[in-house]
C-alpha cells in the first residue's frame, strides 16, 4: 500500500512539472539553474640571462607562468571561479609546486556591494589584483612582490598575492558623459596564512581599498592592512599602507609608494622565540614609477624606477631600472624583451649586475 501510494504521489508531481513546462511556468526556473561555464587558461614561458657574480647560474629556460581556470555563473547573480598554477617544482622540492591560487564564489546582484568568499586576491595596493598579461614587465615590481604578499619578506610561501577569507567590493557613483563609477572600494577580511593554508593563530587580517576614478582610466587609491603571521612558533605583525596613482589607456602610467611595520619571522630564535640581536629594522618600504607608450599599433615600450628598501635604509636599498618593449601578435599571443640594471647595496659581492629577459604569452 506504501508503495502504491508513493507511485501515485510520483505520478502526480511529474503529471504537474509536466504541466508547468507545458505552461512555460518552470522554463525560467530552468533557464535559471543553466551554467555558463568557460575554461581557459595561459603560458608565459621565458629565458633570463644575467651577469650576477658570486651566483652558481645565469638564469635559462624556465616557465613565469602556467595557470588554468575555470569560471561559471549560475542564477544570473552568482560567479565562480576556481584557478591552478600547474608549473612549479614537485612537491618534494618544497613549496614551489603546482597550486591552488583561486577557489571563490561571489554573489553579485548588486555592483556596490559584491561578496566573495574563498581564496581570492588579497584587497590591498593598485597592482596586487593586475592579471601578469597586464603588469607590462618582466615581473611584479619588488615593492609588491615583498610587502603585497607575493613573496612577503615576512617568511610567507610564496601566494600570489591571495589568502583566504571574504569580501565586500563594489562600485557606486557614476559620473562623467560616460556614466563610469567615481568610487570603487573593497573590504577584507582573511586568515593571514596566505593559500592553502588555514589560520594558524587566534587573529584575522583586515585589508582595504579605496579608489577615487575622475576619469574612467584613472584611479587614485589608498590601501591598509594589518594583521599577523605565524610560522614556526612566532607570531610577526603585518601593518601596512600604500598609496598610488594608475591610469591604464593606450598609455600607461603606474607609481604607488607601500610603508610596513613588522619583524620577519628569521628575525627570531625559533628554539627560544626571542629576538635576535642582529635583527634589523621591523621597517621596510619601496617605491616604482611606470610609464607606457606606445609605438605602433600592436608595439609599445615601458620603462619602470623600481625602489626596495628592507629595513627603511639605504644601505638596505635595491633598485631596478627597467626597459620593456612589448609586441603583440594578437590579442592572446605577444611577446616580450625586457632589459634591468640592478644596483643592491645590500651586498658586497653581485652589487650591480645586468639582466635580458625574453617572454611569450599565449593564451587559450
Amino acid at each position: 500500500m506504501k508503495n502504491f501510494k508513493y507511485l501515485l504521489s510520483m505520478l502526480a508531481l511529474s503529471m504537474a512539472i509536466q504541466s508547468m513546462a507545458q505552461k512555460g511556468v518552470g522554463n525560467q526556473f530552468l533557464e535559471d539553474l543553466k551554467q555558463n561555464t568557460k575554461v581557459g587558461g595561459y603560458v608565459i614561458t621565458r629565458y633570463n640571462y644575467n651577469d650576477r657574480a658570486g651566483q652558481d647560474k645565469n638564469g635559462g629556460f624556465d616557465f613565469q607562468y602556467v595557470r588554468a581556470y575555470a569560471e561559471s555563473r549560475v542564477l544570473d547573480d552568482f560567479y565562480f571561479k576556481l584557478q591552478m598554477q600547474i608549473n612549479g617544482a614537485p612537491a618534494a622540492s618544497g613549496e614551489n609546486r603546482p597550486r591552488m591560487l583561486d577557489a571563490f564564489i561571489e554573489w553579485q546582484k548588486y555592483k556596490f556591494a559584491r561578496i566573495k568568499i574563498g581564496q581570492f586576491d588579497r584587497a590591498f595596493s593598485m597592482e596586487v589584483p593586475f592579471n601578469p598579461w597586464d603588469v607590462g614587465f618582466h615581473d611584479n615590481a619588488q615593492v609588491i612582490n615583498m610587502l603585497g604578499g607575493m613573496t612577503d619578506r615576512v617568511g610567507e610561501h610564496y601566494c600570489n598575492g591571495r589568502d583566504m577569507g571574504v569580501q565586500v567590493q563594489g562600485d557606486f557613483l557614476p559620473v562623467g558623459k560616460d556614466k563610469h563609477d567615481f568610487i570603487h572600494y573593497q573590504v577584507g577580511v582573511y586568515n593571514g596564512q596566505g593559500i592553502n593554508h588555514s589560520d594558524a593563530n587566534k587573529n584575522k587580517d583586515l585589508m582595504g581599498v579605496l579608489q577615487f576614478k575622475p576619469l574612467k582610466e584613472l584611479a587614485i587609491g589608498v590601501s591598509g592592512w594589518t594583521g599577523d603571521y605565524t610560522a614556526d612558533g612566532i607570531t610577526v605583525d603585518r601593518n601596512r599602507w600604500g598609496v598610488g596613482i594608475d591610469y591604464e589607456s593606450d598609455w600607461v602610467f603606474r607609481t604607488e609608494y607601500i610603508s610596513s611595520q613588522g619583524h620577519k619571522i628569521s628575525d627570531y630564535d625559533t628554539t627560544t622565540g626571542q629576538l635576535k640581536s642582529d635583527a634589523g629594522s621591523d621597517g621596510a618600504d619601496g617605491w616604482y614609477v611606470a610609464l607606457g607608450v606606445p609605438v605602433a599599433n600592436k608595439f609599445r615600450i615601458l620603462g619602470r624606477w623600481d625602489v626596495y628598501r628592507d629595513q627603511k635604509e639605504s644601505d638596505t636599498q635595491t633598485t631596478q631600472y627597467e626597459l620593456t618593449g612589448e609586441y603583440y601578435f594578437m590579442k592572446n599571443l605577444k611577446v616580450q624583451l625586457n632589459y634591468v640594471f640592478t644596483a643592491d647595496k645590500s651586498v658586497s659581492v653581485g652589487r650591480y649586475y645586468n639582466m635580458l629577459d625574453f617572454q611569450v604569452y599565449f593564451r587559450f
